[in-house]
């Protein structure tokens, strides 16, 4: 017996036609670029099939490789699109770490103040990381209060605090993924369990700012190539 369809879930290609007015909104030059970077490739593999004497074997890898090329250059400027359109919104940040990939557990703003200054908790295999928002001078005594509460639960875990932000020793939004990822695997998958279910017993009482935070505004993952 078929599935029924939920007509709340857009399918494929009505998903792809969205992410496209995305990137043409943030870059006129977008879209062309994808498709110049596919057409390229294709051009590319089909000189090299006319040298080597294999035209049609050229053709059908060539297709076959601008696919996959269109369809990487695609994501990235998806990517960027959407990185933009969250740049200096409350709780950015937020929604860029819930688009991570992996064992990755984020509980948004576990510490704002009138400012709209957040401090996000993430836990992973490096253990836990604090990122925060808002310029260095005001969220750095934020940052270093909750490391301290932190510390008192997980003594043995190593904790990370991160400011994203353009400031000087910040780390900007589109490289805030790539920061984290670099970050040492100290734990493994049950020790990072255990710290999660350790830190949910942590009482929840923090005033939430004014404003308000981007809903379902995680990154767009991109088409999977199959």
């Amino acid at each position: 017996m078929a599935k029924p369809v939920d007509p709340e879930k857009p399918g494929r290609i009505k998903q792809l036609r969205m992410i496209a007015k995305i990137i043409q909104q943030a870059n006129p030059k977008g879209m062309p670029i994808v498709f110049l970077s596919a057409v390229a490739t294709l051009a590319v593999v089909i000189v090299i099939g006319l040298v080597t004497g294999w035209i049609w074997y050229s053709i059908f890898i060539g297709i076959m490789l601008a696919f996959t090329v269109g369809l990487i250059v695609f994501g990235q400027l998806a990517q960027r699109a959407q990185y933009s359109m969250l740049d200096g919104q409350t709780g950015a940040a937020a929604a860029v770490l819930q688009g991570m990939r992996g064992n990755w557990e984020v509980t948004p703003a576990i510490a704002a103040n009138r400012d709209q200054d957040l401090v996000h908790l993430v836990v992973g295999f490096p253990g836990i990381v604090l990122v925060s928002e808002g310029p260095g001078n005001r969220v750095q005594k934020m940052l270093v209060g909750e490391k301290k509460r932190l510390q008192r639960v997980v003594m043995d875990v190593p904790v990370y605090d991160i400011q994203c932000g353009d400031g000087e020793g910040q780390v900007p939004l589109g490289k805030l993924q790539r920061h984290l990822m670099k970050l040492p695997r100290n734990l493994k998958k049950p020790a990072v369990n255990q710290v999660k279910d350790r830190l949910r017993s942590l009482p929840k009482n923090l005033p939430m700012p004014k404003g308000p935070m981007p809903k379902g505004a995680r990154m767009p993952r991109g088409p999977k190539m199959r």
